[in-house]
């Protein structure tokens, strides 16, 4: 999910409302608030559960709500920040792997705080994200497996890149309550494909309803040749999601109705003419695609 932000930097809790209707009557069957769409390192720890809980009430347990909780070093105070977020009610806390350990750190150092975090966070249910920064830390298989293995960790978003690597993580998890989403769209069918839950992607704060569309029909026989479409639309249009994203996507959710601002607090490339019309026939080529398949 994304966080708006009204023009003077303090979050809109109104946008925030209509941006949590608008994923769901596009079809979401599925939240990550507090993540790094949400600008989660630029939100103060107060802000972070604010959303949080703010999304919980606007969903109205229409759907299941996942958030993260571990920012700190300190393992007591990630354990007491997971427990906070817990308390709103969503369906599991996130832990962001790279958090755990530093990026020269062993495999052996990082299982062992894991295991640590699980017996200081009662029997909350977590799962992972192999977010981009500080740095990437990818969680093997192998790992996965022993995590997945506690009953404790439901939720794995993958960044690995890796179709073969998602594929082994989803057979971690076979016989489990868990659940891999693959944060990689140019792997989206495939991955699908491999029994993941879902997709959990920046594109998804472009034009959620095209990402729906896509995990409802990926393996229609009938709609081969669209679902390829769709799956050639999002691959071919990665750099231009990418640039000056989060900024792009809250652009382009203007222009679909939406009365979001702009404004984000995420340092990063200015939004220049060049882009600008980029994102717009990015948004019109997404509009024919929709019409192309009858997407309302």
């Amino acid at each position: 999910m994304l966080t708006p932000f009204k023009e003077n930097g303090l979050i809109d809790f109104d946008g925030l409302t209509e941006l949590t209707e608008y994923y769901l009557e596009s079809g979401a069957r599925g939240l990550f608030a507090n993540c790094l769409s949400s600008e989660m390192f630029d939100l103060t720890a107060s802000e972070r559960l604010q959303v949080v809980q703010h999304v919980m009430n606007a969903t109205n347990g229409s759907v299941p709500v996942v958030a993260t909780g571990t920012f700190d070093r300190d393992l007591k105070s990630q354990a007491e920040f997971i427990k906070k977020i817990a308390d709103t009610g969503v369906q599991a806390v996130i832990v962001i792997s790279s958090i755990i350990a530093d990026e020269n750190e062993k495999d052996s150092i990082f299982n062992q705080r894991i295991y640590d975090l699980l017996k200081l966070t009662d029997n909350i249910s977590l799962g992972f994200y192999e977010c981009p920064v500080p740095y990437k830390r990818l969680i093997s298989p192998e790992q996965l497996k022993l995590f997945i293995d506690t009953e404790r960790v439901t939720y794995h978003k993958d960044t690995s890149l890796d179709i073969e690597q998602v594929r082994a993580k989803i057979n971690a998890g076979a016989g489990h309550h868990f659940g891999l989403y693959d944060a990689y769209m140019v792997n989206a069918v495939k991955s699908l494909s491999a029994g993941a839950a879902g997709l959990s992607c920046i594109q998804g704060n472009y034009f959620p309803e095209l990402v729906v569309w896509l995990c409802d029909n990926f393996n229609n026989p009938e709609l081969a040749d669209d679902v390829q479409k769709v799956q050639d639309f999002f691959s071919n249009n990665m750099d231009v999601m990418h640039d000056v994203y989060p900024f792009s996507a809250k652009y382009c959710l203007q222009k679909q109705g939406l009365s979001i601002s702009t404004k984000v607090r995420t340092p990063g490339k200015s939004f220049s003419a060049n882009t600008r019309t980029l994102v717009d026939q990015l948004d019109n080529n997404c509009q024919m695609l929709k019409k192309e398949l009858n997407i309302q």
